[in-house]
């Protein structure tokens, strides 16, 4: 869109539409930061780090200099801000406990090694690609591969010198990590099973490809206030936790105008949850890339830059409201009304995660399997990629549960193929505990992190499928490190908050805080907090097969535990 020549001018590592802002007067009161409203000063070092080089440049500094005279050569401004731009976070010096992460300066944090996350929009893979990807990990990431709770997979102790090697191995495949962390769009969510579900109410592929074409790695929107999360799928099962993203696009059926998407906004959870709110607006297919990126438009110009702890959509539309944020979306950047529409149905089961053995709409089948905790390694990945070829299959997919899946696989090889899968300790038809806990990156690499979580979710699992073999309700149990919930913890039946509590001694330990009932689907709303109810990380699995216990004893005839643990006794639930 095409700037006034009178329009203020924005900084340097961004465009805004100037259209709206043209319009206005540049106030000299700073506000909130927002473009739209002429505040193009950067109010705190984040802003001005953007205003001084946009992201996106450092790629030219990584291939030319840093990875040639290596880590010590990396000006502090690229190593702790514009590497994101390119999915690297430094991580987290090894021996540094929990309760020094708040205290020491990011310098003191930082390792000599990175994390690095590969895109990988809508979950989708083929087996070459897998293929490259669990071979960088093992050549390059001393094995390290783990699926995220957004379809992507991160490796870590990566070195700067390796990093041009990793991006020509990855590009040459089609993937990438462009703006896989930073203050960008972040990667697609996508349904895993999209164009290939019997019940499937429309495909979203192509939108999330034209997304992805048009916008990312373009600087029109690699300046955003913070990140910016996205959600497509047509899936009935909503299976894209389409209610905690920035922009959601959730299949729908339109009585007069046939197959679409209903759209959601301003989801997010980290400290300050909040679930996203539909715009009550139906957007056909051939529309959604120029919906979604008015809505980044509308979050990159009027955003709130001033505060980083505001600076997510979220905030903006609670103080607008969804009636107003529809009008400026339709008046300042589709230039349209949009269609009202309905709503989506509520699934009609709780798992969405696609595990199993199913059908799809061609007749063949796809496998859904559970890694632990979304802990795998570049070997395994490599043997899941010869798995599918030898089964016939070129495609795989992750989901937003940890969880992986094999497309296309004929029904005379499935129970081979699941054979196979469950050798590597890859669970076609887990426990409940298996198949329902998650966990962040945890204390091992995050800089954030105040606890463990991998090691500690994985024997969780096992502690549980040992006292409660014969649980088999859905059961979600996300782990975090943090406040931040990366993990989603509020919405999780069994949510772990890392925090440092006091033990039995009188000494402060790894613990948790615990929130109970939250869920998404269903009955979307965040968990339930006792007062004063925290777990030592020691005292975890009898805590949790404690309340899963009573849960048992007292639910009523189909009660779901998160209906369940709203009405429970604080008794029943410490």
């Amino acid at each position: 869109m095409a700037s006034s020549p009178d329009a203020p001018q924005p900084p340097a590592g961004g465009t805004p539409r100037t259209a709206p802002a043209a319009r206005r007067k540049t106030s000299r009161h700073r506000g909130e930061g927002q473009w739209a409203k002429g505040h193009f000063t950067p109010l705190n070092a984040n802003e001005q780090t953007k205003k001084d080089d946009d992201g996106l440049n450092v790629r030219t500094r990584i291939e030319t200099i840093y990875a040639k005279a290596g880590f010590d050569s990396i000006d502090g401004a690229d190593l702790r801000g514009r590497m994101r731009w390119w999915g690297l976070y430094t991580q987290r010096r090894p021996g540094i406990d929990g309760g020094r992460t708040a205290i020491l300066e990011p310098e003191e944090l930082d390792d000599r090694y990175f994390m690095m996350r590969v895109r990988i929009d809508g979950g989708r893979l083929t087996v070459a690609q897998l293929r490259v990807i669990g071979e960088i990990s093992q050549e390059f990431a001393r094995g390290t591969a783990d699926i995220t709770d957004r379809q992507n997979v991160q490796y870590h102790w990566i070195r700067i010198e390796d990093v041009p090697e990793i991006w020509r191995r990855l590009e040459a495949v089609g993937l990438s990590t462009t703006e896989a962390c930073g203050d960008t769009p972040r990667t697609i969510l996508g349904s895993p099973v999209a164009g290939i579900a019997a019940d499937e109410i429309i495909d979203g592929t192509p939108a999330v490809d034209e997304i992805k074409s048009r916008y990312i790695g373009n600087k029109e929107f690699s300046n955003l206030p913070r990140k910016f999360k996205t959600a497509v799928s047509g899936s009935p099962l909503l299976d894209v936790v389409h209610e905690i993203n920035d922009v959601a696009f959730v299949g729908v059926e339109h009585p007069e105008h046939g197959p679409g998407f209903d759209v959601w906004v301003g989801g997010a959870l980290s400290t300050n949850p909040r679930l996203g709110e539909r715009l009550g607006a139906w957007v056909p297919l051939a529309e959604v890339p120029d919906v979604w990126a008015g809505v980044v438009g509308i979050f990159r110009d009027y955003g709130y830059r001033r505060l980083r702890s505001r600076a997510r959509l979220k905030f903006l539309l609670a103080d607008w409201g969804v009636e107003k944020f529809r009008q400026v979306l339709q008046e300042e950047y589709l230039g349209r009304e949009l269609i009202d529409g309905p709503g989506p149905e509520l699934p009609r089961q709780q798992w969405r995660d696609h595990v199993g053995v199913h059908l799809q709409k061609d007749g063949r089948y796809y496998v859904g399997f559970a890694p632990r905790v979304g802990r795998i390694d570049g070997t395994t990945l490599t043997k899941i990629a010869e798995l599918a070829a030898g089964h016939g299959s070129d495609r795989v997919r992750t989901t937003t549960d940890q969880k992986m899946l094999v497309l296309d696989v004929e029904e005379s090889e499935v129970e081979s193929l699941v054979a196979g899968l469950e050798s590597l300790d890859l669970q076609v038809r887990p426990s409940p505990f298996r198949r329902g806990t998650m966990a962040c990156t945890g204390i091992e690499f995050c800089k954030l992190a105040i606890v463990e979580t991998k090691a500690r979710g994985a024997s969780l699992i096992d502690e549980l499928e040992r006292r409660l073999p014969e649980f088999d309700e859905p059961i979600a149990i996300n782990i975090n490190g943090c406040p931040n919930s990366c993990a989603r913890i509020q919405t999780a039946d069994i949510g772990l908050k890392g925090q440092l509590v006091t033990g039995a001694d009188g000494e402060q330990t790894e613990g948790y805080q615990v929130h109970l009932g939250g869920s998404l689907g269903m009955e979307p709303g965040f968990g339930r907090k006792v007062r004063g109810l925290k777990v030592t990380a020691a005292e975890l699995p009898d805590y949790v097969e404690r309340v899963l216990t009573r849960f048992q004893a007292e639910r009523t005839e189909g009660e779901r535990f998160a209906r369940w643990a709203a009405r429970a006794s604080e008794e029943a639930l410490s």
